[in-house]
């Protein structure tokens, strides 16, 4: 499958090699999600306790932050399909792994190896998004970044809908070990697409510098860009304390009184909103007032999960989670343009790597956030609390950061 961009202008769709990497994508990101949404249901069929909820984050986040900078190094290094594709063959494990603990053949009753489990799936989960962003800037030309970005996201948040929504249909209709087999399945594809894809990688020219030094030269690059900087700390104080969805399990049973396909649709509708949103852009990409447009994102985000916290009806519910993932889907699009645009291709992997620290550990520091605010204040209060915090955290860097404010995607 030739990977080497067209000469033509056009839709970055025309490129056979975006769309094994979109593939690739989808795959991994349908099984990690139906993992994600099974194991929520499991630990709380168990426990039937919010703060297990918030464990199952910290299980993720933890080994996910420890390797976060060493698989940036070795994206930049080593060939990234392979690297991919063995990342992929963990996801795969996992699944298994799960899926003899629900079937009772490890610890039944348990939890302490679904934890264990999850550690596995933050290791190797540090690996997936620096391999799609690496990838990314070799199967399509830099004026195609925006369009391309906004593509992406379409597709990497239908698979977040599609995920969670699935692996709730399946333990409704079967059992967990079914959804879990399902998500093992997914991501062997994920694996097998990157192994297919045919792209030129770049081969690094002179020594290459000690791990530590390699790694410090991608904190510098990060740190010293303020617009970069500026769009990843607010994204994760956003998601740290706006983190709502990792209580569905215990909204849906205490509150909602919904069984596991309800817990699909909650767990589906933001990306469903981000799905839609991002057709708009793909269409009308973010330009002049890019910046502006993103704190108001943020800010919308933290509206639609204080009426979450306060809905006690469930469409309305997952009516405020969709627009939540309409204001998150804007800030997806930006935050991928701005690192696509400024970054060097040689530092791609290192630089993705620091932002899925900033972006990806914050879903899951916020779910421990949740489960313990939860804990100590009730459901409602703890989800009606983060989103005022969100809100805080709008203004605020409205207000310290003024470049962000004013940023203007064409002068990228």
């Amino acid at each position: 499958m030739a990977a080497a961009p067209s000469t033509a202008t056009g839709s970055p769709l025309r490129e056979s090699g975006f769309r094994v990497l979109l593939a690739y994508r989808v795959c991994a990101i349908l099984s990690y999600q139906i993992v994600a949404v099974t194991v929520g249901w499991h630990v709380y069929e168990l426990t039937r306790n919010p703060f297990a909820l918030g464990l199952i984050g910290l299980a993720e986040v933890l080994p996910y932050i420890g390797m976060a900078l060493f698989a940036g190094y070795l994206v930049d290094l080593l060939p990234r399909r392979r690297l991919g594709a063995l990342a992929c063959s963990g996801l795969c494990a996992t699944a298994v792994l799960l899926a003899l603990i629900a079937a009772g053949h490890i610890a039944p009753g348990q939890t302490w190896p679904i934890y264990a489990a999850i550690v596995l799936t933050g290791l190797v989960r540090s690996f997936l998004t620096p391999v799609y962003t690496a990838l990314f800037a070799r199967v399509l030309r830099r004026e195609q970044f925006t369009r391309g970005a906004s593509i992406g996201s379409i597709f990497t948040q239908s698979a977040m809908v599609i995920g969670p929504a699935l692996g709730g249909v399946l333990v409704g209709w079967k059992d967990t070990a079914t959804a879990y087999g399902l998500a093992s399945i997914l991501a062997v594809a994920a694996g097998a697409l990157l192994l297919v894809l045919r792209v030129d990688e770049p081969r690094a020219e002179g020594p290459r510098a000690p791990l530590f030094s390699s790694i410090g030269e991608g904190l510098r690059f990060v740190f010293n860009n303020q617009i970069m900087l500026g769009a990843q700390a607010l994204d994760l104080f956003a998601v740290l304390f706006g983190g709502a969805i990792s209580l569905a399990p215990a909204f849906i049973q205490e509150i909602l009184h919904y069984g596991p396909e309800g817990l699909g649709i909650l767990r589906g509708a933001p990306a469903l909103g981000a799905v839609a949103v991002g057709l708009v852009l793909a269409r009308r990409p973010p330009g002049r007032r890019a910046g502006r447009l993103l704190l108001w994102a943020v800010a919308g985000f933290g509206l639609c999960i204080i009426g979450f916290g306060l809905s006690r009806h469930f469409w309305l519910s997952a009516m405020f989670l969709m627009l939540s993932g309409v204001c998150d889907g804007v800030s997806v699009v930006l935050r991928s343009t701005i690192m696509q645009l400024v970054t060097p291709d040689d530092m791609r992997g290192r630089v993705a790597s620091i932002n899925g620290i900033f972006i990806g550990s914050s879903n899951e520091l916020g779910a421990f956030y949740a489960g313990s605010m939860a804990r100590l204040l009730g459901l409602v209060p703890a989800v009606v609390l983060g989103g005022c915090v969100t809100l805080g955290v709008a203004a605020t860097t409205a207000w310290k950061a003024p470049k962000l404010r004013r940023l203007d995607l064409r002068q990228l």
